[in-house]
């Protein structure tokens, strides 16, 4: 029984993609939701299908929970497997989906903490990367490329505290309310050196735009990098699933492992 229900979970295809369908229609009612006059005039229905989709999710999660043991990329007894599927990405992900319908019914909450629990909701679209191949190759990609996004990040926090540290002595005296502090400039730092702009808050002074136009050129192309990074990393992998779909998968009939022969 446990076997079936987890290759029913798992590998149903019609079952998937209803878990699929019904995640994106949470969403777009969510949406829908923050129209007034939709809510008040399809208030009841929305209500109903949320309580519906908490119960399909519910099962769901409950019947993954009991199931886990049987995924074979867990270690340990039957307890440790399942703490492993609760402690997991898409397991954390299940719980926080149904989580904030329940928490008002077991804690008194304000309304405005209530409000607050049901944008949890949106996260449900993070259940799709369960189901989307094209999300899972995406977070495969960010999963390889971590370590030069994390140097790119390292080097880009350099940059803000370098430039807001010059632009605080050079425009704090002639703008004390603008560059009031190394934090006050920390936010035209942002602006400028990502290329956005605000303009809210400029420097005024000669050397200061000077310096401004610096880190606005040193931002064009610093943005490049992680655009670059990713863009080379999801395109190797995309020729990699291209080449696994042009070649045959076949076993040893001694070992079972499986041989690649590609195509020519």
């Amino acid at each position: 029984m446990k076997k079936k229900t987890y290759n029913l979970i798992n590998n149903n295809q019609f079952l998937i993609k209803f878990i699929y369908g019904l995640i994106i229609l949470n969403v777009i009612l969510l949406i829908l939701e923050s129209y007034k006059s939709i809510r008040n005039e399809f208030g009841d229905f929305l209500e109903i299908f949320e309580i519906i989709s908490v119960v399909i999710f519910t099962i769901e999660y409950l019947l993954r929970l009991w199931t886990s043991d049987l995924n074979v990329t867990y270690r340990g007894n039957s307890l440790k497997k399942r703490l492993q599927f609760g402690y997991s990405t898409f397991g954390l992900i299940d719980l926080i989906a149904i989580v904030p319908f329940y928490l008002p019914f077991l804690f008194p909450f304000d309304l405005r903490i209530v409000r607050i629990l049901r944008l949890f909701r949106l996260l449900r679209i993070f259940k799709l990367g369960r189901y989307s191949k094209s999300l899972k190759t995406i977070n495969s990609v960010l999963k390889e490329t971590k370590s030069e996004l994390a140097i790119t990040v390292f080097v880009a926090f350099i940059l803000l505290v370098l430039s807001s540290t010059l632009m605080y002595y050079i425009e704090s005296d002639v703008q004390p309310e603008n560059f009031a502090s190394i934090g006050h400039s920390f936010w035209w730092a942002v602006a400028t050196l990502t290329t956005v702009g605000y303009g809210d808050v400029y420097p005024i002074t000669a050397i200061g735009k000077v310096l401004s136009a610096i880190i606005a050129l040193i931002g064009i192309g610093f943005i490049a990098l992680p655009t670059g990074i990713i863009s080379s990393a999801f395109i190797e992998k995309i020729q990699e699933q291209k080449t696994k779909k042009n070649s045959k998968l076949c076993k040893c009939p001694n070992c079972g492992k499986e041989i690649k022969n590609y195509e020519l």
